[in-house]
């Protein structure tokens, strides 16, 4: 494989995929999180003093986009939300230091569903090493962060997201035989595809999977009788305050669209890389597996924006079938819809809000839940400020 493949790195991030041996958990790489400076310092203490900038992801309580401009507007003229507004641009002007900022960006031009409102700062970041760096920052201002990949597999609040937004584009690749360690932004089914023409072989199933190699860790990514647990050796893990660490797979306890990540273990900790040990397999015929993979998935889901699956299916019956049961097919909230072709999709038609999405799948599960007494498991994550 090291042969058809070579070794990936970015010309000009010499430092981007530097490396521990030690595979142990807990194993710290001895490097000190980066920003510990006075501006930094001054920054976290605004925050800290300053009434807050809000929780990041999972803040609760929302302020709209006039208002937020006004307080701009009038100079701070409340001494409170002068104070976040003034902490909020020191921060992003620090944060311009490892990658491209922006105020106020729509989170509904950056997710596969289309909603979201807006991001209070939104960074961009092209390696692990970026990203690190960002995490800390934000950590240490209280203000976030949440960690973006493909935008997949989640609906943004209409109130969108206090603090700070990462735009995660880390993709560096370094490849050894059969072994690839591969940073968490890169595409997870372009990856896989990747795999599959250099006749690779352990990750056809994952194809048509859409979002990010780091999104994929959290939730054990898979399809086909296929999963990462089944490839994912170890993961590189930020804590913001402690420094990164290689963690083993069977720390991580991946179980079916699930790990410690999504049950609040590892909760606060950043993918920031990964390593899959694959096998060597031949091309055509792994190309071949993909292609009847991407038949099916075309046949059965349906196209236009979505999350993905909106629900796990409960061991009694797939989500789906308990969903059309109770009379949900098609059903419509504003330009939020339930899939005619496949129930466990629900999609926007066109300026759906995720206020909408929000009350189809509550309707969902109450409905379920009355009919078969089945609470049906959300594998769509509900960020920002409801």
């Amino acid at each position: 494989m090291a042969r058809v493949l070579g070794r990936a790195r970015r010309a000009g991030d010499p430092g981007d995929l530097r490396r521990a041996r030690d595979a142990n958990r807990g194993t710290r790489r001895g490097r000190p999180c980066p920003g510990d400076s006075a501006a930094v310092r001054l920054i976290c203490s605004r925050f800290r003093g300053g009434g807050g900038a809000g929780g990041g992801a999972g803040a609760t309580g929302r302020r709209g986009d006039d208002d937020r401009r006004g307080q701009r507007d009038r100079g701070g003229a409340d001494a409170a939300g002068g104070a976040v507004m003034t902490a909020l641009d020191q921060l992003a002007t620090t944060l311009e230091a490892v990658g491209d900022v922006r105020h106020n960006e729509a989170m509904s031009r950056h997710t596969t569903f289309g909603v979201g409102g807006p991001a209070d700062i939104y960074v961009t970041v092209r390696s692990a090493d970026a990203l690190a760096q960002a995490a800390h920052l934000a950590t240490e201002a209280e203000a976030g962060p949440f960690v973006l990949g493909s935008g997949s597999n989640i609906v943004v609040a209409d109130g969108g997201i206090r603090g700070v937004v990462i735009d995660n584009r880390a993709r560096n690749e370094e490849h050894e035989e059969h072994r690839v360690r591969i940073e968490s932004g890169a595409s997870f089914a372009g990856f896989a595809r990747k795999m599959c023409r250099a006749g690779v072989a352990g990750l056809a199933w994952a194809v048509g999977i859409p979002g990010t190699l780091g999104g994929a860790v959290v939730y054990n990514a898979g399809a086909y009788g296929g999963c990462l647990a089944d490839v994912l050796t170890r993961v590189r893990l930020l804590d913001a305050a402690e420094g990164d660490a290689w963690w083993t797979a069977s720390d991580l306890n991946l179980t079916y669209r699930g790990s410690a990540f999504t049950r609040g273990t590892l909760a606060g900790r950043t993918v920031l890389e990964a390593e899959l040990e694959l096998a060597v397999g031949d091309a055509d015929t792994l190309l071949a597996e993909a292609g009847g993979y991407d038949k099916r998935r075309l046949t059965a889901q349906p196209r236009g924006r979505n999350a993905g699956s909106m629900f796990t299916n409960p061991p009694e019956s797939p989500a789906w079938k308990l969903i059309d049961s109770v009379g949900l097919r098609g059903e419509r909230r504003g330009d939020a819809a339930i899939s005619d072709q496949h129930t466990n999709f629900f999609v926007n038609l066109g300026q759906a809000r995720a206020s909408d999405v929000l009350w189809l799948v509550e309707e969902a599960e109450r409905r379920v839940l009355e009919t078969h007494g089945i609470q049906l498991r959300r594998e769509v994550g509900f960020v920002g400020a409801w």
